[in-house]
């Protein structure tokens, strides 16, 4: 479902037949095995600030860039589904895992000049605008949940790199973001990181999003190499959003908000996020994660967003 801005550009609608078939194909994924990148990709090492980013590319580097850039507890492989999809269409599309996540744990602030101890806001966004500045004009960038927030920050300092800003299941309010979280918002002002990241990585493990067994398997094999320490810092960052809305809805940029009807936050937040700062707002079945239950449609929406290459 998509809820248009009257102020804010137009995209093209999909035609009803696109929309039964991409919703029947995201119905046949469900015990996809997420350890396995899609065929023709390529993976490598991309030299950050905060030390080297696992990073996957498919398509052709000379084509226009789409950035898809996964947030806390995430990997690359959350997009695989949409990256076939996306660089079949004629973009060079291309993911990381961001410091400290996954295959990217040995990124860190020790690495920083000077070090630093904690993994912070300025931290993520530099390696964010490195990968954005690396390639060759701007980019179109989706940034999934906290990287929705690490992306608006980017913009904020080099609006020139971006085509267009999509914020998937991106926290709706600045400051405290958890507030408006059921199940946590009334204790995470209390919370500290420590205690935070403990409850996120253990409502993960116990499958409290019900996701298919090849899916658990994979999320919880994760974890073995994600840095704690990454998700208690990316835990307290959140609990202290910089309010952009302002400058975002100021952006000629193309700007899609994308979420899950079940998302961690109400709807009715992420509506008043999107009319906030004059995006179009895609709803899509299922929870916080439309790019692994829904990757069919939201790719297909984000190629209407983006129109044709070039």
């Amino acid at each position: 479902m998509v809820s248009p801005d009257p102020n804010s550009p137009r995209a093209a609608c999909p035609e009803p037949s696109e929309v039964d078939e991409a919703a029947r194909r995201d119905a046949e994924v469900y015990d996809w095995d997420w350890a396995v990148l899609p065929e023709g990709s390529v993976s490598s090492r991309f030299p950050a600030p905060s030390g080297n980013l696992a990073m996957v590319t498919m398509g052709k580097p000379e084509n226009p860039r789409v950035v898809l850039v996964p947030g806390a507890t995430g990997s690359k492989e959350d997009f695989a589904l949409m990256m076939p999809e996306i660089a079949e269409a004629g973009y060079f599309v291309l993911s990381y895992d961001i410091a400290g996540q996954y295959e990217s744990a040995g990124a860190g602030p020790e690495n920083l000049v000077p070090p630093r101890p904690h993994y912070d806001y300025g931290l993520f966004v530099d390696d964010f605008v490195a990968v954005l500045d690396a390639g060759n004009g701007p980019a179109h960038v989706v940034g999934y949940s906290f990287a929705a927030i690490l992306a608006q920050i980017a913009y904020s300092k080099r609006p020139e790199l971006f085509r267009s800003l999509t914020l998937l299941s991106c926290p709706p309010e600045p400051g405290l973001s958890f507030q408006g979280v059921s199940w946590i918002g009334r204790f995470s002002r209390y919370a500290n990181g420590r205690l935070g990241a403990a409850l996120m990585i253990w409502g993960i493990r116990r499958n409290l999003n019900r996701v298919s067994p090849n899916r658990l398997r994979f999320v919880r094999n994760r974890f073995r190499f994600t840095r704690r320490q990454s998700v208690r810092d990316i835990f307290e960052l959140m609990k202290d959003v910089p309010d952009l809305r302002q400058t975002i809805s100021e952006a000629t940029v193309p700007k899609l908000v994308a979420v899950g009807e079940h998302d961690l936050w109400p709807l009715r937040l992420h509506r008043q996020f999107a009319q906030s700062i004059g995006a179009r707002l895609s709803v899509y079945g299922g929870g916080h994660s439309p790019s692994e239950t829904s990757p069919h449609q939201f790719a297909r929406d984000l190629l209407a967003l983006y129109g044709k290459p070039g």
